[in-house]
This record gives C-alpha cells, structure tokens and sequence, in this order.
C-alpha cells in the first residue's frame, strides 16, 4: 500500500508520535512514511534536495551517491510516491524537488513536546 502524503489531512498527522493513543490508522500511516525514509540512499537524496535552491535532475543523483540509475529511479520513486518529492518532466529528464508541505508534517510527526520542552 502506498501512502500519498499530500492526501493526509493536517490533523491526521499533527503530533502524531506524542499522543496519549494512537489510532491504528494513524500508527500504519506513520510507519509506511518511515519506511520510505528508511534507507541511507534516499536519506542522502532527502538531504541534496534539501541543500539544493532549484530542482535536482535525476542525472545528477547518481555521481553523488554512487549508485546505478535503476537504483537511483527506485528510491526517487519511492520518495515521489510517499508524498515527500515532487517530480518535474522535462524532455527526457525527470527533475526532484523536496514537497515542503509534506516535510512540516513529518516535522509535526516526530515533535514530541517532552522532548521538545
């Protein structure tokens, strides 16, 4: 099952991790985003992206984390279909940007206020 974070509703995810009890929804929602965010791979394009001021063509992936294009196609995909990246065809490239809307809510996710405080 793919979740498409962009389809969440605000509410579904604030806080999520810190609250008194968890709806069995919310728990398997939360774990399918931490899956997709569980490789070293796409961590590190988590983290180009986020360095990045403009969208990152798909090419220029793979030098920096040293894999393979299919590789590299696979976790893209993963990210784009968990709802983080967006993706932008141009001609025969596919360029990746982070969804920023997405990223506040995994933020709001992991902010637990104890240990926030």
């Amino acid at each position: 099952m793919i979740i498409d974070m962009r389809r969440l509703a605000l509410s579904d995810c604030r806080g999520a991790l810190g609250a008194p009890t968890l709806e069995e929804a919310e728990a398997e929602a939360t774990a399918r985003l931490f899956k997709a965010l569980a490789d070293p791979a796409r961590v590190k394009i988590v983290n180009l992206l986020a360095g990045s001021e403009s969208p990152v063509c798909a090419c220029e992936f793979m030098p920096a984390l040293g894999l393979s294009q299919a590789t590299v196609s696979h976790h893209l995909k993963k990210l784009t279909e968990a709802g983080l990246l967006e993706r932008e065809q141009r001609g025969k490239w596919a360029y990746f940007s982070l969804d920023l809307e997405a990223l506040a809510r995994v933020e709001r996710l992991v902010r637990i206020a104890e240990v926030v405080a």
